[in-house]
C-alpha cells in the first residue's frame, strides 16, 4: 500500500466543542459550617474549595447533562441531529433506566444517535472520551457527544464533615468528530483499574430483597471515603499514567501546554504536579468555585479555560482522571477547536460598537 493510500484510509479524531452547566444555587463554606463543625479557613486550607453549586428542587443529573450538551453543541456550531453517539459518564443518576443518554438524546433531537451510560465516578469522563475516540476511528460514527454529570450532594452524609465539604454538582460535555484522511489529534491514551482499592471509596444502592427471602444486610446509605488512602493512591500511582501517555505520544512534560486533572482536592493536585515537575501555571483548576464534581470536573475546568482564552488552537492538552474503583487514565490531545460561542460573542461586541 502506498503512503497516500495509507493516509487516506486513516481516520483522525479531534475535539470539536466543549460545554458545561451547573446549578444556579451556590453554597459557601460559611453555609456548610451551619451543618457541621467547620469553617471557611479550615475547608480552604485542606481542600482549596470556597464554594460549590448544588441541585435543588427537581433538578437532576439529566437536566444538568442536557444543559452541558446544548453548550457543547453551541461551541461546535452543530445541531443535535449531527450527533450519532452519546456517552454519559455518571454514578449518581436518579434513574437506572431510562439511561441519562436516552434523556439527552430526546432533549437535543439527536434522532440517529446510539448511546449508553458509564458509571466510573471521577474517571468516567476520560474513559468516555477515549472510548468515543475509538468508535470514531473505526468509522462507525462521525460525531460523538461525551458528557460527565454527577450530583453527589444527594448522596453524602451531611453530618460527616470529612466528605460533605468536598462535593458539588455539575455537568460538562465535549463533542468529538471524525475526519477521514486527516491526522489524529488524540496523541495517546491509557486506562487502568485496581479493584483492590474499591473499598476505599464506595457508594452503595440501598435496595431490599423480596419479602419471601432472607433480608439483605444493611449497608452505609451514604458515600464513604478513606481520604488518606485515596490521597496516597492518587499521588503515588496516577502520575505514572501521565508519564505513560507522554511516552506513547513521544512528548516530554515540557511539551504540555495545560494539564487538566480531576478536581478532587487542591493538595492532591499540587502534590501530583510537583512530583511530575509541572509548573503551577500549566495546571487548570476551578476547584475553588465548584468543589469535587466527580465525572463533571474535567470538562467543567476545560470549558472554563476555553472561554477565558487560556486554551488556544495548536496547544497540547493533557486530561487525567482518577478516583473510585480504583480507576484512572489519561489522554493527550492537540487542541484544534475554534469555539463558536466566542465568535458569536465577538460578533455581538463588534455590532454593538459599530451601532449608531
Amino acid at each position: 500500500m502506498s503512503q497516500t493510500q495509507s493516509q487516506s484510509s486513516t481516520i483522525g479524531v479531534s475535539m470539536a466543542g466543549v460545554g458545561a452547566f451547573a446549578p444556579k444555587r451556590v453554597v459557601t463554606n460559611e453555609e456548610i459550617s451551619t451543618l457541621v463543625e467547620t469553617s471557611d479557613e479550615w475547608i480552604v486550607s485542606r481542600t482549596g474549595i470556597k464554594t460549590r453549586h448544588m441541585v435543588s428542587g427537581d433538578e437532576t443529573v439529566a437536566s444538568l447533562a442536557i444543559g452541558a450538551a446544548k453548550e457543547a453543541l453551541a461551541s461546535a456550531g452543530m445541531s443535535g441531529e449531527e450527533i450519532d453517539l452519546i456517552i454519559v459518564a455518571s454514578s449518581t443518576s436518579e434513574t437506572v433506566y431510562p439511561a441519562v443518554s436516552c434523556q439527552v438524546q430526546l432533549a437535543i433531537g439527536a434522532k440517529k444517535a446510539a448511546g449508553f451510560d458509564m458509571a466510573l465516578a471521577c474517571s468516567g469522563f476520560v474513559y468516555s472520551v477515549v472510548i468515543a475516540s475509538q468508535f470514531l476511528k473505526t468509522g462507525m460514527y462521525k460525531n460523538a457527544l461525551v458528557i460527565g454529570a454527577d450530583v453527589h450532594t444527594r448522596v453524602v452524609d451531611w453530618s460527616d464533615r470529612n466528605t460533605c465539604i468536598l462535593f458539588g454538582d455539575g455537568a460538562g460535555a465535549a463533542i468529538l468528530s471524525a475526519h477521514p484522511g486527516e491526522p489524529d489529534q488524540f496523541l495517546s491514551a491509557n486506562l487502568h483499574l485496581d479493584g483492590s482499592k474499591g473499598p476505599e471509596l464506595t457508594l452503595y444502592q440501598t435496595l431490599k430483597n423480596c419479602p419471601l427471602v432472607e433480608e439483605k444486610p444493611e449497608v452505609n446509605p451514604y458515600l464513604y471515603m478513606n481520604g488518606k488512602e485515596m490521597f496516597k493512591f492518587a499521588v503515588g500511582i496516577v502520575p505514572s499514567s501521565i508519564r505513560e501517555s507522554l511516552e506513547q505520544a513521544g512528548l516530554r512534560i515540557e511539551d504540555i501546554d495545560y494539564l487538566v486533572l480531576h478536581q478532587a482536592n487542591i493538595r492532591i493536585m499540587q502534590a501530583m504536579t510537583e512530583k511530575l515537575g509541572i509548573p503551577k501555571e500549566k495546571l487548570i483548576a476551578n476547584l475553588d468555585k465548584y468543589g469535587n464534581t466527580s465525572a463533571a470536573s474535567i470538562p467543567l475546568a476545560l470549558n472554563e479555560a476555553v472561554l477565558d482564552g487560556r486554551i488556544q488552537p495548536g496547544q497540547v492538552i493533557l486530561l487525567c482522571g482518577f478516583g473510585a474503583g480504583a480507576a484512572w487514565g489519561s489522554t493527550i490531545l492537540r487542541w484544534t477547536c475554534v469555539d463558536q460561542r466566542l465568535k458569536s460573542s465577538q460578533n455581538a461586541q463588534q455590532t454593538l460598537v459599530s451601532s449608531p
